[in-house]
């Protein structure tokens, strides 16, 4: 009754014990009142930001159904997604054996062994000698008995007489016992309730971390399939201007045999026809990689998507607005925030854990059993054995190791802190750079095709003046080159503004609410 007493009065101080070391305090940070890149003196620009809220399914801005379809596949069929998710139940395993110390443990155990005790051995320090004599092989020898005593509920045996008949040879004897131990070490420190903490946090910033590899993925299907999409149009381009420097050639060449004009005009136009063709196959390999990148992407073979995507289709145009929400959201939505704030918040714990390891641990352990020299008894409750009590571990002497385990724990926190104040300054100039690269090449894009129509023009009319021979070859011939070095670089610069849209909304940190692949879905397909 009065180990009963003990028990309970040690658990209660268990429950009640302090928890040391620092507790976490979410990081302090300066939010900006509006957004750094703001250049409206420049002019206005066809799509502006406005401080909406952000639709995390931002790619539908572009109204391009084939894109959407595409992210809307990342979830299920990215492999870094996959392993993030894997990572994640890893996580929560993890949490799972920290917090498995916070309760009892119980095991159930049995044996039987056949044992022989050595006459010659350290027995016969107690008078066993060599003489003659028999005995039960189940239990004592004639003229004394054989008192065994316990052996713990391990399995082992070796059970030691107490008295021992001189002369008494001892024989072999069966030993049968079962029962069950017990042990729960007393969190008075906190020790393990920091460590759950620490795990807690660990499993929030594997889920930040899956957040993380989700918006990447969907930002770089967003971009590749944007960059395919321009690099048909520059295929296209390229296959038209192909077109129009071969009537170009054929014009020349009747000139030339009509006498009109010479073979240097011929030349020209020849060589042009070849330039502008060998511009085609550097495209066309463009396009196949861009594939291979988003079946890759969707965790398909190579080439899997051609007869979806080798259809050529314009350039996702962007919308007239852009919601970039407000500045004071954005470290609450960008995943790599929060997940250096729960990392922060796991190295705080972890000092606790490590000044926890400089105090006494006690641990409540008991046993009970059931211990017999013969089957039959082992349901006798004479037969039965137990202990209970608490066991108290002083750290005296450890070299110096728990004095240094803290201090790298220390050390650790202060890395975290200093990453997230990193992350933090990291993301607002990665904001700041999409904001102003979105505008700026929305400038670029427009004075690109004011130059492809006044290139056009231009073409135009030297052809024009060539047939009327005011003009010489080589006016058509350049007016061919710039028409088409103008119509590539707006292509470039069309694909480049629909790309710094996707960086600005990576930039956000939007589209990592949602399409999550379950954990069952990470398993290799055959």
């Amino acid at each position: 009754m009065r180990a009963f007493r003990l028990l309970l009065s040690l658990s209660g101080l268990s429950l009640a014990g302090c928890t040391v070391g620092p507790n976490f305090q979410m990081p302090s940070w300066a939010s900006p009142a509006t957004w750094f890149a703001s250049h409206a003196e420049s002019g206005p620009t066809p799509s502006v930001a406005v401080t909406e809220p952000v639709d995390p399914r931002w790619w539908h801005l572009f109204r391009d159904k084939e894109l959407s379809s595409l992210v809307e596949r990342v979830g299920a069929g990215n492999l870094d997604v996959r392993l993030a998710t894997i990572r994640l139940a890893e996580s929560r395993g993890q949490r799972g054996i920290a917090a498995s110390d916070l309760f009892p443990t119980l095991n159930g155990n049995g044996s039987y062994s056949r044992e022989k005790i050595s006459n010659r051995g350290a027995i016969s320090l107690f008078g066993a000698g060599g003489g003659s004599g028999s005995g039960g092989a189940g239990g004592a020898a004639s003229g004394g008995g054989v008192n065994t005593g316990a052996n713990g509920l391990s399995g082992q045996s070796g059970a030691i007489p107490t008295t021992v008949t001189g002369g008494q040879k001892l024989q072999p004897f069966n030993l049968w016992q079962y029962g069950f131990d017990a042990s729960w070490e007393l969190d008075l420190w906190g020790r393990v309730r920091r460590s759950v903490e620490s795990a807690d946090a660990s499993v929030d910033a594997s889920e930040e971390a899956r957040r993380a590899s989700l918006l990447s993925s969907i930002a770089e299907v967003a971009s590749d399939y944007i960059q395919l999409r321009g690099a048909q149009a520059a295929l296209q381009i390229a296959r038209d201007n192909l077109k129009s420097a071969q009537e170009s050639l054929t014009l020349t060449q009747q000139r030339a045999a009509g006498g009109v004009t010479n073979e240097l005009d011929v030349a020209n136009a020849q060589a042009q026809v070849r330039s502008t063709a060998a511009e085609i196959p550097q495209y066309a390999d463009q396009e196949a990689r861009l594939i291979n990148a988003l079946s890759l992407l969707l965790g398909q073979e190579p080439q899997a998507l051609r007869g979806e995507l080798e259809r050529a289709k314009p350039i996702p145009p962007v919308p007239p607005r852009v919601p970039v929400g407000l500045p004071s959201e954005l470290a609450r939505r960008r995943p790599d925030i929060v997940q250096a704030e729960a990392q922060l918040h796991a190295a705080t714990a972890d000092i606790g854990v490590a000044v926890a390891n400089f105090y006494p641990s006690v641990t409540l352990s008991g046993s009970l059993g059931i211990q017999a020299l013969r089957f039959k008894d082992l349901g006798n409750w004479d037969a039965r054995q137990y202990s209970l009590g608490p066991a108290i571990t002083v750290p005296l002497f450890e070299g110096g190791r728990l004095r240094a385990t803290l201090e790298l724990r220390k050390a650790q926190q202060q890395e975290a802190a200093v990453t997230y104040q990193r992350t933090v300054l990291n993301a607002w100039h990665e904001v700041d750079n999409a904001l102003t690269a979105y505008e700026k090449e929305q400038r670029r894009r427009d004075d690109l095709a004011q130059a492809v129509a006044s290139n056009r023009a231009a073409l135009g009319l030297a052809q024009d003046r060539y047939r009327a021979g005011v003009a010489d070859f080589l006016q058509v011939l350049t007016a061919q080159r710039d028409l088409l070095a103008a119509q590539q670089a707006l292509a470039a610069s069309t694909t480049n503004v629909s790309n710094d849209l996707v960086a600005l909304y990576k930039a956000l940190g939007g589209g990592w609410e949602t399409d999550f692949p379950r954990t069952k879905t990470a398993s290799v397909r055959s």
